[in-house]
């Protein structure tokens, strides 16, 4: 009797769940990156609004 059958699947449920475990970090390592651009593009954004409101700001205090 030999083992062979049991070895190949027990390697191939491995392999399997290891491609998975990829895929679903790639997956969730590409959508951090997308929000943390848009975050950063939001950022600028409102940065950019705030430079250019600074100026009716100091004509609001006199």
């Amino acid at each position: 009797m030999t083992h062979l059958p049991y070895v190949i699947g027990a390697y191939a449920v491995f392999v399997l769940v290891l491609s998975a475990d990829a895929v679903g970090s790639w997956l969730r390592l590409r959508v951090a990156r997308r929000l943390a651009l848009a975050r950063q593009q939001r950022q600028q954004t409102r940065a950019g609004r705030q430079d250019a409101a600074a100026p009716l700001s100091t004509e609001l205090e006199r």
